[in-house]
C-alpha cells in the first residue's frame, strides 16, 4: 500500500467486505458527493460539483452549473450524457475513448479539463489508447444508478488496516493460517488436477487453489496467461507547513506533470500531499530530483507554495494492466485449464479497469467456486 488510493460509491463489493471486516465506514472514509475541481497552470481550472438529486440528474445538474466550462462546451457535456445514457452505455465494437469523444464532438477544452482526466484518473490509460467500453462501463457504474455510486471516498488510515489486517485475523479466528515468508514455486498437476503446491521443497497437497496475482507472475505458475501490458504510478510526497491546505482535499491539474493532488490533512496528516501521476510519459525518464523539483514548481504556480521540507517518490512501474482497446477479448477468465485451480484479480473481471473492486469482486466469485467444487 504505497500509493495514494481514492474509492466511489459504486465500490459496493469492496464496501461489503469492508463492513465484514468490521470496520466503520465513517471512521474509515472520508465520503464527499462527487465535487471535481481541475486547475490548469496556463488559465482558469473548472469545478463540477453534484447536488443531491437522484441519478442520473445529478450527473446533468452537476453537468450545467460547472464552472470554468462555456455554455456551449456544458451542453456539449450534457448531450454526450444523454446519448451514453440512451445507448445504455454500450458500443458496437470497442475505440479508443479519444475516439468515441470525437465521434460525439467534443470541444478541446472540455476533454483536456473533464473527460482525459477522469480516463486517466480511471484507466490508468491514455485516452488515445484507453479503451472506450471499459471506459463508459465506468460511467455506467458511477453515474447511472444511484446518487451515492457517484461519491468519492478517500482511506483515512491506508488500506493494510482497513482491509489486510481485519480480514486476515478474521481467517485465523476460524481456523486458517496466512504465511507471508513463503513462495510458491510451481503447482503439482495429476492428469489435469490439481494435486497440491510447491512452496521450495515442500509440497503442500491440496485440491483447490486461488491464484490471487498479478499476470506476469501468474504466468509463472499457469501457462496460456496473457500479460497484457502494464502501466505505471508515480506518487510524491511533499511535506509542507502545517497550513498547507487544499480545498476540496483532492484536486487534479493539467498542463504539467502533476495529475491529481490529495492533501493528507484527511489521514491526520497536515501540510503533507501526495502528487499522484498516472500513466507512462516523460516524467518515467526523469531522475527522483528532477521529478520533485518539477512538482514543486508546478504546485507552486498553481497553490502558491513554497518549498517543502521533505519528499518521498514511489514509483509502482507496474502498478495496473494497460486497459487498451478490446483488452475484454483478451482477459483470462477465473477458470483455468487445470481442474481446482482459479485465478483471481482485477485483470480478469470484464468491463473493469484495474480497481479495487475489480480485484474484490473475483476474488469473492473465486472463493464461491473453490466452495461448490
Amino acid at each position: 500500500d504505497n500509493g495514494q488510493h481514492l474509492l466511489i460509491g459504486a465500490y459496493h463489493e469492496t464496501l461489503r467486505l469492508l463492513r465484514e471486516a468490521g470496520a466503520d465506514e465513517g471512521e474509515a472514509f472520508l465520503r464527499m458527493p462527487l465535487t471535481l475541481r481541475v486547475d490548469a497552470l496556463d488559465g482558469d481550472g473548472i469545478l463540477l460539483k453534484a447536488p443531491t438529486l437522484p441519478a442520473p440528474l445529478h450527473l446533468a445538474a452537476a453537468l450545467l452549473s460547472a464552472k470554468g466550462l462555456s455554455l456551449g462546451e456544458r451542453l456539449a457535456a450534457l448531450r454526450m450524457s444523454l446519448s451514453l445514457q440512451l445507448s445504455g452505455f454500450k458500443l458496437a465494437q470497442d475505440c479508443s475513448v479519444s475516439e468515441l469523444l470525437r465521434r460525439h464532438r467534443q470541444p478541446p477544452q472540455l476533454i483536456e479539463m473533464l473527460w482525459e482526466p477522469l480516463c486517466l484518473a480511471a484507466l490508468n490509460t491514455p485516452a488515445e489508447s484507453a479503451s472506450a467500453a471499459v471506459f463508459l462501463h465506468v460511467l455506467r457504474e458511477s453515474f447511472a444508478h444511484r446518487r451515492a455510486d457517484s461519491d468519492l471516498l478517500i482511506p483515512r488510515r491506508p488500506l493494510g488496516e482497513l482491509f489486510a489486517r481485519p480480514l486476515a485475523e478474521a481467517i485465523e479466528r476460524h481456523g486458517g493460517h496466512i504465511d507471508t515468508r513463503c513462495r510458491v514455486s510451481a503447482l503439482k498437476i495429476v492428469e489435469g488436477e490439481l494435486r497440491g503446491v510447491w512452496v521450495r521443497e515442500r509440497l503442500i497437497e491440496t485440491r483447490r487453489a486461488i491464484i490471487a496475482l498479478p499476470p506476469h507472475a501468474a504466468e509463472r505458475l499457469i501457462d496460456g496467461i496473457e500479460v497484457q501490458g502494464s502501466e505505471p504510478i508515480v506518487t510524491v510526497y511533499l511535506q509542507y507547513d502545517e497550513s498547507a491546505r487544499l480545498e476540496p482535499p483532492m484536486r487534479g491539474a493539467v498542463d504539467g506533470f502533476v495529475q491529481w493532488v490529495f492533501d493528507r490533512r484527511v489521514v491526520g496528516q497536515p501540510g503533507l500531499l501526495a502528487v499522484v501521476i498516472s500513466g507512462d510519459g516523460e516524467h518515467m525518464a526523469l531522475g527522483n530530483d528532477a521529478l520533485i523539483a518539477r512538482c514543486v514548481e508546478e504546485l507552486g504556480r498553481l497553490y502558491g507554495l513554497g518549498q517543502p521540507h521533505a519528499t518521498r517518490v514511489i514509483r509502482e512501474r507496474r502498478a495496473t494492466f494497460h486497459c487498451g482497446i478490446d483488452i475484454d477479448s483478451r482477459r483470462p477468465g477465473l477458470r483455468t485449464p487445470i481442474k481446482g485451480v482459479w485465478l483471481a484479480g482485477d485483470f480478469t473481471q470484464p468491463g473493469y479497469p484495474a480497481t479495487l473492486e475489480a480485484a474484490v469482486r473475483s476474488g469473492v466469485q473465486c472463493a464461491r467456486l473453490a466452495q461448490s467444487a
